[in-house]
């Protein structure tokens, strides 16, 4: 089978020669530590989004239609010292991160997030200019050459590079979680309008796309959850999200479309009753700190359902029985029932040893072979 025909059959539930073998990533921290450990540094690609052949890491691909604000804001220096720096970001937030035990581009903490570029309407119209979907430059310089690549493909063909475009995800990057949880009470026709404009703006930008080409699924980035639960309650998902998904969704199938995947981090399992009415059938990457455990959640909603993730990172820190006891915990049972993707809860962090890895991912490719 080729990548493609084993990826829509795990999608359809149906039976497949091996699974797919997927993983996100690592942090760049994490890349200097395994340089250091052996992994040879001339061998290995670090988008493993889209494949990775020396680690066996399975190809998909991700259109690169850009999805973003054109033209971005500039980036600015408005502080900086040996610690920390304080700068206005591409998308014109303002932002203090720091310095300390940065390694190729990855911070060793989260940003501090200061102002943001939205706060009323007023702003909302100003930002709206920079979304025009049908700008020229949205699409890549040789579009035609791609699509007469991708109709002879033989791997999944995801629209929008990953990390791209969401509701929550584009809501929280214009005003900020904090004002964003105030403003659903505070204004909430100006969030009505903000995501109508959102799902038309999906819904313009990827006609093109759809009838160009047959795309095999599309994933909303939106990281809406925290360990403790979801950002949102389930009757704001029900009011603002849910309808939004479903225009998205429908005008998707038009074209052929049939998977709809959502990326968040933290516990949203109160939503998903919401998402799957909504149209969304698959989910990732189920982290497991914050209790998104994948046999739970294949028995209490079976194959309405796709499951990607779900590998406990920190038990990949320890030793080779506990990589083992979490493999063997959940593998073998969600392969048989279908419908399962194995992979890492996140990207792998600093403190996995490159053997650790390495066994790792040996135990796993064994497993997706029926091993």
């Amino acid at each position: 089978m080729t990548d493609r025909e084993r990826f829509i059959n795990v999608m359809e539930f149906k039976p497949v020669d091996r699974y797919p073998n997927y993983e996100l990533g690592a942090w760049g921290q994490t890349i200097e530590r395994w340089y250091n450990e052996g992994l040879p540094r001339d061998v290995c690609y670090w988008n493993w989004f889209e494949g990775e052949p020396y680690f066996g890491i399975d190809k998909r691909k991700f259109i690169p239609v850009n999805a973003g604000m054109i033209p971005p804001f500039d980036e600015e220096v408005i502080e900086e010292t040996e610690r920390y720096i304080i700068f206005r970001d591409a998308v014109g937030r303002i932002r203090k991160a720091m310095k300390e035990g940065t390694v190729r581009g990855t911070r060793p903490s989260m940003d501090q997030y200061l102002d943001f570029p939205v706060k009323d309407k007023k702003s909302f119209e100003e930002l709206k200019k920079r979304y025009n979907p049908h700008s020229p430059i949205r699409y890549p310089m040789w579009w035609d050459e791609l699509v007469r690549l991708w109709k002879d493909r033989d791997y999944p063909l995801c629209l929008f590079v990953n990390a791209q475009i969401g509701f929550y995800w584009t809501l929280r990057e214009w005003i900020g979680t904090e004002n964003l949880s105030y403003m659903f009470y505070d204004d909430p026709n100006l969030v009505h309008e903000m995501l109508d404009f959102i799902a038309d703006f999906i819904i313009e930008l990827s006609t093109k796309a759809l009838s160009s080409v047959q795309i095999d699924y599309f994933n909303f980035s939106e990281d809406f959850a925290g360990k403790g639960g979801p950002l949102i309650s389930p009757k704001i998902y029900k009011e603002f999200f849910a309808p939004r998904v479903k225009r998205v969704v429908e005008h998707f199938r038009k074209y052929g479309v049939k998977y709809f995947w959502v990326d968040s981090d933290g516990n949203f399992e109160v939503l998903i009753p919401y998402m799957i009415e909504a149209g969304i059938n698959g989910i990732w990457p189920l982290e497991q700190a914050a209790g998104m455990d994948p046999i739970k959640l294949r028995k209490e909603y079976g194959k309405d359902l796709v499951l990607l993730g779900g590998i406990d990172k920190r038990e990949l820190t320890k030793d080779r029985a506990s990589i083992e006891k979490e493999l063997y915990s959940k593998v073998p049972y969600l392969l048989e029932y279908g419908g399962y993707i194995p992979h890492l809860d996140h990207t792998f962090p600093p403190d996995i040893p490159y053997e650790n890895f390495l066994y790792y991912m040996e135990l796993k490719r064994k497993l997706l072979k029926g091993g």
